[in-house]
């Protein structure tokens, strides 16, 4: 699965700072939010302010013709949402790392996944599910061979590829650009394996960083 992401160069045109880093985690524990993934929310709250993070973000969906006030990448949206919703331990451990560096992370249930997810600039006629809406010409999406996975490059995810408590095997994708260094990045992807490895003992992940011309 890693091996075969990809993201098109017509993204890397449009930001050639971008990289990404791709992690999957098979033998998820995952469960409700407890005590621990609280905790792990409540602290990452205290870091959320890191703006000039979040509109290196919005200066990207410009770019593809987006308003990020009101479409907004998923950073943002989430520093917005204090205290942080709790949705599940796996999700609460990505959203912590996401808030605490500001860096749009996504997570998704792999055994749901249909194909290698690659990130592209849509066509206009990509299938999509009736509650995210058709995405625009230009428009850059996360997809799989069945369609869209996530539109307006990190606003909003399907249902379909969703993490839940059942979820066993799952992949995120951590989402840089400047002035996020390629080394809190590793940083980042570092922090969030240990915290899944502390929910999931017997969880084995792997990683791919995928940047520009490779």
């Amino acid at each position: 699965m890693l091996d075969d992401i990809w993201v098109d160069d017509a993204v890397f045109a449009l930001r050639p700072d971008f990289a990404v880093l791709a992690m999957t985690a098979h033998g998820l524990r995952n469960g409700p939010t407890d005590d621990a993934s609280r905790a792990l929310l409540a602290a990452a709250a205290e870091q959320a302010s890191q703006p000039e993070k979040i509109d290196a973000w919005k200066d990207a969906y410009r770019a593809f013709g987006a308003k990020p006030q009101r479409t907004r990448p998923s950073v943002d949206a989430l520093t917005r949402r204090l205290p942080l919703p709790e949705i599940n331990r796996a999700v609460d451990a990505y959203n912590a790392i996401s808030v605490k560096h500001a860096l749009p992370i996504g997570g998704e249930d792999l055994d749901r996944y249909v194909g290698p997810a690659r990130l592209i600039r849509a066509v206009g006629d990509e299938a999509s599910e009736e509650a995210l809406g058709q995405p625009e010409q230009g428009e850059v999406i996360w997809r799989d061979d069945v369609g869209v996975t996530c539109r307006r490059w990190n606003w909003r995810q399907v249902a379909r590829t969703r993490l839940t408590e059942e979820t066993t095997n799952a992949i995120f994708l951590l989402e840089r650009l400047e002035p996020l260094s390629l080394e809190e990045l590793k940083e980042a992807g570092e922090e969030l394996a240990d915290l899944l490895a502390r929910f999931s003992p017997e969880v084995r992940i792997a990683s791919r960083l995928v940047l520009g011309g490779k």
